[in-house]
């Protein structure tokens, strides 16, 4: 049994090529849910969506995101809207009063759809709104993704990370936001003074996951700080992963990150952005698997590959990698 801890598109990229290395059928994925939001009354679960998209085999695998040959028609006219009714355009906060009006995991989080920040496709939309519904009848968010991993018929078991609302929130040189707004409406641009994960401390491991943090744990490529931090955050996590076997990839080339802002984010959170500041990042890791032309060193076993992924075969080897440094600390 094996436990990927996944956020970004960094695990997704690895978890193509799992199955040369482990059972789907054993094989359970915790994603994060920081980068979560509600987006024009629409609840929107990023990380989970790419693993519901890639298990469902339609995920648009250029971009990561969304759904392959989506159109974006809502998207476009929400767009249109504003520019002909003068309504601002960009991210939008609604105010602290109405953050949590109905939906207490909107909290730190809600969006007005003015101008819509993020283009959300109409395949996609389908989702969130059936994902929003499931939560506004009663469900939580494990129910809710639950459900929609078997509308797309994945063989693998998806966990979000918490049911609580829990926000990553980045305080930059233009003040605090969201990291979808960062990273999404203002290209991560914007000077990183730090980054806050707002509601961790008394957010609860959604079920299922402490229990899956018992098996083996294998930290994918993504971004340390806002792809695999909010849940390093969370109550009990950290312990259940001091007490696992844990091998952790890296998603840099030396001071090299290979996609996304993880380079900023660590710097900004006083870790080393580089391969060697993974020790910082995950004390917890019983080995490590780098670049073969990396030359960080750990204190831990450690398997050198070509880590680079550009596709299902690359994913398959860096898996191989993965096994082979777990049955290294076993």
């Amino acid at each position: 049994m094996v436990t990927f801890l996944s956020g970004g598109t960094g695990t997704p990229k690895l978890l193509d090529g799992a199955a040369a290395a482990f059972s789907p059928e054993d094989t359970t994925v915790v994603a994060n849910t920081g980068d979560d939001i509600e987006l024009g009354g629409l609840f929107v679960s990023p990380d989970v969506d790419t693993l519901l998209f890639q298990g469902g085999g339609v995920l648009d695998r250029e971009t990561w995101w969304g759904i392959d040959g989506d159109t974006h028609r809502t998207n476009d006219a929400l767009t249109d809207i504003a520019s002909a009714a003068d309504l601002p355009d960009g991210p939008q906060y609604l105010p602290d009063e109405r953050q949590t009006a109905g939906r207490e995991l909107a909290n730190w989080r809600r969006f007005s759809g003015v101008a819509e920040f993020m283009t959300i496709g109409d395949r996609d939309r389908a989702v969130h709104i059936t994902r929003t519904s499931l939560l506004d009848e009663g469900h939580t968010l494990s129910e809710a993704t639950e459900r929609l991993a078997d509308a797309f018929g994945l063989t693998i078991d998806v966990l979000p990370m918490s049911n609580d609302p829990v926000a990553s929130l980045v305080h930059t040189e233009r003040g605090m936001m969201h990291f979808q707004e960062y990273w999404v409406a203002h290209r991560g641009e914007p000077s990183v003074e730090t980054v806050e994960f707002r509601g961790s401390s008394t957010a609860e491991p959604a079920p299922g996951v402490l229990e899956a943090l018992e098996d083996t744990v294998v930290v994918g490529p993504s971004n340390p700080v806002t792809s695999i931090g909010p849940m390093l955050t969370l109550p009990g996590v950290p312990d259940a992963l001091s007490r696992s076997t844990v091998v952790a990839v890296s998603p840099f080339l030396g001071d090299d990150a290979f996609s996304g802002p993880a380079g900023d984010l660590m710097a900004a959170v006083d870790a080393e952005p580089s391969t060697e500041g993974l020790a910082t990042a995950y004390p917890f890791a019983d080995a490590f698997v780098v670049d073969e032309g990396d030359d960080a060193t750990f204190d831990r076993p450690t398997v050198r590959t070509d880590i680079r992924i550009d596709g299902p075969e690359d994913a398959s080897r860096v898996a191989r990698a993965v096994k082979d440094a777990i049955e290294r600390v076993d």
